[in-house]
């Protein structure tokens, strides 16, 4: 736990920072958003954050989650992610060691995993064609094993996009 306060000390250190260097104030209610966001492990779309938030301060506004948001973003301490599913979700980007996802597309269950195998080969073909990689992102989709018990054959046409429905813990807040 004293670890975890540490890094949250620091990620909170870093947000005021961005803050004011942008003019901004600290607020109650971003100092909320932030300790929110930074206590769930979860990929959090703004919608399923607010809805945490409100639960905590009912005076917190949509808007005000999305811009705090879009601050976090910018400081470093969340990335956007998205699942093919249309909706931008977010996760802890500050001192988190790089991942990619698996993503199921029946239950919409997202697991994060590193392979190193991938990585140089990645490594390798930007060479291979001149690029030098500043960035990426893999996402892989399929069925999970729990699904494939359950599985009823649904046959996606060739080229066609599957359907993606993302899983989160935080789904049914409304």
């Amino acid at each position: 736990m004293k670890a975890e306060e540490e890094a949250f000390s620091k990620e909170k250190e870093i947000f005021l920072e961005h803050i004011q260097k942008a003019g901004l104030r600290r607020t109650s209610q971003r100092d909320l958003i932030l300790e929110t966001f930074l206590k769930t492990e979860d990929h959090l779309t703004s919608e399923e954050l607010y809805w945490l938030v409100h639960k905590q301060d009912e005076t917190v506004g949509h808007t005000t989650v999305y811009r705090t948001l879009k601050l976090l973003t910018e400081a470093g301490l969340a990335r956007e992610v998205r699942f093919g599913d249309n909706k931008t979700y977010y996760e802890h980007h500050y001192d988190q060691e790089h991942h990619d996802h698996l993503i199921c597309t029946e239950c919409g269950k997202v697991v994060e995993f590193f392979s190193a195998d991938i990585e140089r080969m990645q490594d390798e073909t930007a060479t291979q064609f001149g690029f030098t990689l500043s960035h990426h992102s893999l996402r892989m989709w399929g069925v999970c094993a729990d699904c494939r018990t359950h599985e009823i054959e649904a046959v996606t046409p060739p080229g066609a996009q599957p359907k993606v429905r993302v899983k989160t813990g935080y789904g049914n807040l409304v």
